[in-house]
């Protein structure tokens, strides 16, 4: 293994969060999301954001096959029946914070996925494992949040697109509250429908939170808010709001998904379907980790329940292995091999894991603006990144900034991330931005790679309380 980290040296000023400050910045960031349904003809449930497991058996194969069951889970907690009560709702974002110094400022990206069972895409097929994401860069953080930092852009993913909204723009608007700065997200329904919003993509808000409140406070006032790159205001049928921010919670009434609420909780509205702002279903969502899902991309970590066998597949060198939050491991160190490709029982989807993402890597096509026409999302930076062949905006490729210099075309280090400067460059293969370079990841140099940590505590076979 080749290794060189030149002139590397640990930075007198460099700090680091501790876990329990990386938590609050991710809840006091976590976005809202305001989603269109498509809940009617016994579609009663479908939007909901849930988790990898919400069926309880352990197997992400049949996610998607269950899902379409969900209206029966509603149902039998409708009439008390006890059929489906083992299930686990549980509205998730998968989340990773990296935290690195640059110069003397300690900058954060943070990531949420938001999990979904199934979509639809554009040309009406079932989809397994919704991919969408929201990331941040939040820059000059002194401490906890709330401290004087700032977001200096977001993106969203709209299917392969990568949205970016920087500091300043009309469209990125977030709910401050005592207890967060909650980007707002407008997020269509999981159906298919043409040349338009569809299969859980997500929007920014356009709308500041002030208009919002005042609707809020009007009874009669429709639930709709304006997103970019698309005309006239889109309807809100639900409102998933972080419920690790108190404050959040409250002004928008947001409940936890029970067996016991379900019922209550669930739009029966179609996509076409207006609803006052009283009659927006609001649900709370955790926060949990994306490296809880990684050991089931693993060689050894039964990836064959939940994944093929066929490519991609990854090498990456892992410096350090994946713990649980209890300190046992569950990924070794050393070079390990990783399988992406999704399993779906019922033969129809196999796009790939979080381990195959480009956002994985920060290795994504910078955007604009949406589309509804498709486009977008070239894999030719990806591409030019696993090659190391074209530097970053300091000088840097992938392996001259990792130190590895028989990384390309061959491995992924473990610590490999591409930081985007939020300027979209509109030039084929090349982005904005700069690799973190040699041990940026180390407590003596700032850093803290969270892709691979196990922050949020499973709490496995939980039941919030009605």
């Amino acid at each position: 293994m080749s290794l060189c980290w030149p002139g590397a040296t640990a930075h007198a000023q460099a700090w680091t969060l501790s876990n329990a400050q990386r938590q609050a910045f991710l809840h006091y960031y976590a976005p809202i999301v305001f989603k269109r349904a498509n809940g009617n003809d016994s579609r009663h449930g479908y939007d909901w954001i849930t988790n990898f497991d919400f069926d309880q058996d352990g197997d992400f194969s049949n996610n998607k096959l269950h899902w379409k069951d969900i209206d029966q889970y509603v149902d039998a907690a409708r009439a008390g029946t006890g059929a489906y009560s083992h299930w686990r709702i549980r509205p998730t974002l998968y989340t990773s914070l990296i935290e690195f110094m640059d110069g003397g400022s300690k900058n954060l990206v943070l990531t949420y996925h938001v999990y979904h069972a199934l979509d639809k895409n554009a040309a009406g097929d079932y989809q397994l494992h919704d991919w969408e994401r929201v990331e941040m860069l939040v820059k000059n953080v002194v401490g906890s949040p709330g401290g004087g930092e700032s977001v200096a852009f977001a993106v969203v993913t709209q299917h392969k697109r990568n949205v970016v909204r920087t500091q300043g723009s009309a469209e990125l608007n977030f709910m401050q509250t005592a207890t967060g700065k909650h980007l707002l997200i407008w997020q269509a329904e999981w159906s298919d429908k043409l040349l338009a919003p569809h299969g859980q993509e997500l929007r920014f808000v356009g709308d500041p939170y002030s208009w919002i409140a005042a609707q809020l406070a009007t009874p009669t006032a429709k639930a709709e808010v304006d997103v970019n790159n698309d005309d006239g205001r889109k309807k809100v049928h639900y409102a998933f709001v972080p419920q690790g921010s108190p404050s959040a919670v409250s002004t928008l009434g947001a409940r936890a998904i029970s067996y016991a609420t379900a019922d209550s909780l669930a739009s029966r509205s179609d996509n076409g379907d207006s609803v006052t702002w009283p009659n927006v279903k609001r649900v709370t969502y955790e926060l949990q980790d994306i490296a809880d899902i990684l050991p089931t991309h693993w060689q050894h970590g039964g990836y064959a329940t939940h994944w093929l066998g066929t490519a991609p597949i990854l090498d990456f060198w892992m410096e350090s292995p994946i713990l649980n939050e209890a300190g046992v491991g569950e990924v070794s160190s050393g070079m390990q091999r990783f399988f992406a490709k999704t399993r779906d029982i019922e033969g129809e989807d196999d796009r790939e894991g979080y381990i195959a993402k480009k956002w994985f890597f920060g290795t994504y096509e910078l955007n604009a603006n949406a589309s509804d026409t498709g486009g977008g999302g070239s894999g030719a930076f990806h591409d030019n990144a696993w090659a190391s062949t074209v530097p970053d905006s300091r000088g840097q490729t992938r392996a001259s900034a990792s130190g590895y210099s028989t990384s390309p075309n061959s491995f992924w280090w473990q610590h490999d991330y591409f930081v985007h400067s939020g300027v979209v460059d509109s030039t084929d293969g090349m982005e904005a931005g700069f690799w973190l370079p040699g041990p940026w990841y180390l407590p003596a140099y700032g850093g803290f790679d969270g892709r691979w940590v196990q922050l949020f505590d499973d709490r496995p076979g939980y039941e919030p309380a009605p």
